[in-house]
């Protein structure tokens, strides 16, 4: 979703329509949908660019927090998985960066499933701007995943336990949510009770009931292991101290995406060694 297709370039002498181009100013590109949202309260203005040049509009971003000015921001590319451009283009810190930014909800959605329900978030919250982080990679939906479990931040998408008591919990986001699903799959072969949860929104997830996040992530359980193709910063609040964070905590490189994900250890078979050593 970065152009509608069906509506041509607004301009001045054509107002009904519904693009604008706002070139190569990410900055600036920011601060219009800020002033779109602010002075017509009627339009949800969105924008889109790689994740990675959120660095050169974090200040309108910012402001879009603070003024409670729903813009939904729609960021792609967003791992080292964009590949061949190498880490300049490839972003690691800013998942962290923007979960610390007050009142903005940072989405990474794991398929079309929930795609679709980050957008439905996104469109609903009016007094909070959304960034919703998408992969370049093609992702399959996945078995579990849902529209309505994005509103919750978290939910469980697999699950052979009894009780709420798993042996262990699998944590992934976005595109690494699939390295998580298959991971768990292959730790139930070896008679292991898995839990594997999509935490698409920490946002959203800590404003859920403690109930909620009990049913989710039970405190007994800690047997945890998170994966994202990101900085581990701020994951240490989820898989707790006796947990295991797998992550990319220093530039990336360039590189075709199968391989990049191996050469930093972004695999099934590193979610599997990490949870045997845990359960």
């Amino acid at each position: 979703m970065t152009i509608m297709k069906m509506f041509g370039d607004f301009q001045k002498d054509a107002p009904e329509e519904r693009n604008v181009r706002f070139g190569v100013r990410e900055h600036s590109m920011g601060a219009i949908c800020n002033g779109i949202a602010l002075h017509c309260p009627g339009l949800i203005p969105y924008c889109a660019t790689f994740f990675v040049f959120t660095d050169y509009m974090r200040a309108a971003m910012r402001l879009s927090a603070l003024c409670e000015a729903g813009v939904i921001y729609v960021m792609t590319h967003d791992s080292i998985g964009l590949g061949e451009d190498g880490p300049t283009h490839q972003p690691i810190e800013h998942l962290s960066s923007f979960r610390a930014m007050p009142n903005i909800l940072m989405l990474r959605p794991a398929d079309g499933n929930e795609t679709a329900g980050a957008y439905k978030v996104a469109v609903l919250n009016r007094k909070r701007p959304s960034v919703l982080a998408l992969s370049r990679q093609k992702l399959p939906n996945l078995p579990g995943s849902s529209i309505a479990g994005v509103e919750k931040g978290g939910y469980v998408i697999s699950d052979n336990s009894v009780g709420n008591k798993p042996d262990v919990i699998l944590i992934g986001t976005g595109s690494e949510l699939e390295i998580a699903a298959k991971a768990g799959d292959e730790l139930r072969k070896d008679g292991k009770t898995v839990r594997v949860v999509s935490l698409v929104c920490w946002e959203l997830f800590d404003e859920q009931s403690d109930a909620y996040k009990e049913s989710v992530l039970p405190a007994a359980v800690s047997a945890r292991v998170s994966i994202e193709a990101g900085s581990t910063f701020g994951w240490g609040k989820i898989v707790g101290s006796k947990g295991k964070s797998i992550g990319i905590d220093r530039f990336g490189a360039s590189a075709p995406a199968g391989k990049i994900y191996k050469e930093f250890g972004i695999t099934a078979e590193a979610v599997i060694e990490a949870a045997k050593a845990l359960c």
